[in-house]
């Protein structure tokens, strides 16, 4: 009876142990359309130790907000029915163990699909999963990007 219980413990213990190394890699965007001023918003949540892994600089730092959007600008894209839109950064906010990224597209009047590339972090973190939440007039539409699957469409 005691070589099983010791069997169990080594077991259980090799298996605890193997949580320990377990890290997440994602990040979270919010795509809005804004009727009034025709424009999809988008806020995009991401590890800050990720993204600051990633452009090679201190979030702490003033040069932080430069790198962030050529980062965002060379790893995500909108088409709007089949238009390529250009995404303007509007800013990013370091939060202790998040970074909040803002970015939009102007000039949207009605959307019928969108292609959406999101490479975020894959070049890095081969097992990051990019999540987009897309809300147009009521609706909600989740997809999701990974290494390999970078760009994605959207149909309302």
């Amino acid at each position: 009876m005691k070589k099983y219980f010791n069997i169990f413990g080594v077991l259980f213990l090799l298996i605890a142990m193997s949580f320990t190394g377990l890290e997440m890699f994602s990040s979270m965007t919010k795509v809005e359309f804004v009727e009034g001023s025709k424009t999809l918003k988008f806020t995009t949540k991401l590890n800050t130790s990720h993204i600051s892994k990633a452009v090679g600089i201190d979030p702490n730092t003033a040069g932080f907000d430069a790198e962030v959007k050529k980062y965002v600008n060379a790893n995500v894209a909108v088409a709007v029915n089949g238009a390529n839109k250009t995404l303007t950064f509007t800013g990013s906010q370091v939060n202790g163990e998040s970074v909040f990224v803002y970015y939009e597209a102007t000039g949207v009047s009605d959307v019928s699909s969108l292609k959406i590339k999101n490479s975020i972090l894959t070049n890095v973190y081969p097992k990051q999963v990019n999540i987009v939440n897309v809300s147009y007039k009521g609706n909600l539409k989740t997809v999701n990007f990974q290494k390999g699957k970078e760009t994605q469409d959207v149909d309302f």
